[in-house]
């Protein structure tokens, strides 16, 4: 965990300090912070981060386009802490690169679990890298080890949960899992999570796969069961 770089970014200097302190006494040592967009941006174009705290309002520019403009540098985690806490605003805060949303007032142990939860899933994806294994379905290619999705000849831009979630389906196919499941096992928490992050994933990636969002073929949704991942040449085999 000392190894590990965080960025907090958020307009509150109490909420940063809360930050640093509950992430001190968990061992994170390598944590900055900045309280403006222009501050975050300058900061991220100038080091490389393992997670992003990022609160929406700030008062230079909305979390939201910070967040489209740090995917432009890094598909580093992105985990939104906020106090706008409407459905609207947690499909909106994923939809554009977030990877984990949680809201204010919060717990900093909640804030604690996610991180370790992402850094645990990243850890397993490494190990998965080091062993070189590829998935090539024709219709699509997954390499885990240089983190490259290929959809019909054409390199497609992942975030890392993005990746994770498609490597956990590869994994595995053919096998169903509800939400609550896939958060626990590629979110790594099953005490605060949000089914609705898995749904928005799984709608991104979709999308991503060129599976049509109304039919889907490939991430196909069992409904009131769960959504199996059907490798795409028996998935095109049942067209």
């Amino acid at each position: 965990m000392e190894s590990t770089n965080l960025l907090a970014v958020d307009d509150e200097i109490g909420i940063l300090k809360l930050l640093e302190i509950t992430l001190r006494k968990e061992n994170f040592t390598r944590i900055d912070t900045a309280s403006s967009g222009k501050g975050a941006l300058q900061r991220i174009k100038e080091k490389s981060y393992d997670i992003i705290l990022l609160d929406i309002m700030l008062p230079d520019i909305s979390g939201f386009e910070l967040c489209t403009e740090i995917r432009k540098h890094t598909n580093a985690p992105i985990i939104f802490i906020s106090a706008r806490s409407t459905d609207f605003d947690k499909l909106t805060g994923l939809g554009i690169g977030g990877d984990d949303y949680i809201t204010k007032p919060f717990n900093p142990l909640e804030v604690i679990a996610r991180i370790k939860a992402i850094l645990r899933r990243q850890r397993i994806m490494e190990n998965a890298q080091q062993q070189n294994s590829a998935y090539d379905y024709g219709y699509f290619s997954f390499h885990p080890e240089s983190a490259t999705l290929t959809v019909k000849g054409q390199l497609v831009d992942c975030t890392a949960k993005e990746l994770e979630l498609l490597h956990f389906f590869c994994q595995h196919p053919n096998h169903i899992f509800t939400t609550a499941q896939l958060y626990e096992l590629v979110w790594g928490n099953d005490v605060f999570g949000e089914e609705k992050t898995v749904t928005i994933h799984i709608a991104k990636l979709r999308k991503k796969l060129g599976d049509d969002t109304r039919k889907p073929k490939i991430i196909v949704n069992l409904r009131g069961i769960g959504y199996k991942f059907i490798p795409p040449n028996e998935a095109l085999l049942c067209e």
